[in-house]
């Protein structure tokens, strides 16, 4: 899914609009539509896996467009999120950009007719050949603006998941097995919480939380039950036996202990901050950390996929989508081709990255292997299952609120499962 600050969701969306007008620099600053200039919108983090790639990119891109200069203008997760209906329907739009994925994003931009069908492209550069389906369902989107079919409205160049990331310092100080099972994580989590440490990072604020509950969730289900919630493939119901597993998990792990009470108001930085200070021996979040702690973690630490769960949260990565005002299609096609092609995918994957066209003995980093060999894992038991806030427009505001109200005591499991159940079926698109 995305560094950290890519599913903050918390800025005010009247600032983020203010923002991001001010940083185009009004209408008179459209971009040429001469050929010699691309206007690229990322909001990846410089040091990143896909900053890295990206600025790399960028190179290989001028180098084979002679007199082509690319316009990279920083953007953040926030200000795309918030306003680009607005600004892809102005003369500000860029001639590529990267959009988060779903049916409640780059669904309802291709619905709103602002987005390029980039179906004949795929085709003809072999793009489709390169992503494997559970990769590829975020690509697609029908009339009605729900993924996994339809045409093609934007190209994954990385993929994404969540995983346990452990302390292993910490670890070995309070003398705690290395979980490998799902008894023995819990195991983990009580001792760890019998000697006074909160074992799992969390942010309350944000996606972190109820990423933990889907999880849970996830641990009772099967593939059938995540189409119907997130392809709307049958009827959800959240009473039945996995959301009700989740939900009640959840509030009884805060009852315990193994989450803090006080994360209700904590940010997925400062969840991500304290598992690098040591104070967390426990994450549970996405590839998206994964090259910070890499570059940031000053102890021995490890990766794991949650256990005896064949599905996990993850798809495909955000997505580089072509505004339908776009100027320079032709150049943004180009470089979306140059972010698929070996020599950065492998770059990629060696920062850290998850590249879905990598040639895996070209990674050879260690911990890179191991991330990028347990994403292989879950793609081939086709265990990615999304994110819960996915399936309709507005459903993450409403997850994080009751999310809260669990972490808090404030409401139990059952008024939760009322409460968004009541939000999702709203929000359901009529057959």
């Amino acid at each position: 899914m995305l560094t950290a600050k890519r599913r903050t969701l918390t800025t005010a969306a009247a600032l983020s609009t203010a923002l991001l007008l001010a940083s185009c620099g009004g209408s008179g600053d459209g971009g040429s539509d001469d050929g010699s200039t691309l206007r690229l919108w990322h909001y990846e983090a410089p040091n990143s896996a896909m900053g890295v790639a990206w600025t790399e990119a960028i190179k290989e891109f001028e180098a084979q467009h002679p007199g082509v200069k690319v316009k990279f203008e920083e953007k953040s997760f926030e200000q795309i999120q918030k306003t680009a209906p607005m600004v892809l329907n102005s003369s500000d739009a860029p001639d590529l950009m990267e959009y988060n994925k779903g049916n409640a994003t780059t669904g309802l931009l291709s619905k709103q007719g602002l987005l390029t069908d980039l179906t004949p492209e795929v085709t003809k550069r072999g793009w489709d050949k390169l992503l494997s389906p559970g990769v590829s369902t975020t690509s697609r989107y029908g009339t009605n603006g729900v993924m996994g079919s339809g045409s093609w409205y934007g190209v994954p160049n990385y993929a994404e998941y969540t995983t346990l990331y452990l302390n292993k310092d910490l670890f070995r100080e309070h003398g705690v097995q290395i979980p490998t099972t799902f008894s023995q994580l819990t195991a983990a989590l009580q001792k760890f919480t019998d000697q006074g440490v909160t074992p799992l990072a969390n942010a309350g604020a944000e996606y972190m939380a109820h990423q933990y509950l889907y999880q849970l969730a996830l641990s009772r289900a099967d593939r059938s039950w995540v189409d119907s919630y997130e392809l709307f493939k049958g009827k959800t119901d959240f009473h039945d036996a996995a959301w009700k597993y989740g939900a009640e998990t959840f509030a009884d792990w805060v009852e315990k202990g193994y989450l803090a009470k006080s994360s209700s108001g904590a940010t997925a930085e400062q969840a991500g901050v304290s598992f690098l200070q040591g104070k967390a021996p426990i994450l549970f979040s996405g590839s998206w950390w994964y090259g910070r702690f890499q570059s940031e973690a000053r102890f021995d630490w490890g990766t794991t996929l949650w256990p005896e769960s064949k599905l996990t949260l993850g798809s495909g990565g955000n997505l580089w989508v072509v505004p339908k005002s776009s100027k320079n299609k032709q150049l943004a096609y180009d470089f979306i081709d140059i972010t698929m092609s070996k020599k950065i995918q492998n770059l990629l994957g060696n920062k850290g990255g998850v590249p879905v066209a990598a040639d895996t003995n070209a990674i050879t980093d260690p911990k890179s292997k191991q991330l990028i060999t347990d994403f292989n894992t879950l793609s081939s038991r086709d265990g990615l299952a999304f994110y819960p806030d996915w399936p309709v427009p507005g459903f993450y505001d409403v997850l994080v609120s009751e999310t809260q109200k669990l972490i808090t005591g404030s409401e139990k499991p059952d008024a939760y499962l009322d409460a968004v159940e009541k939000a999702y079926d709203k929000g359901v698109p009529a057959s």
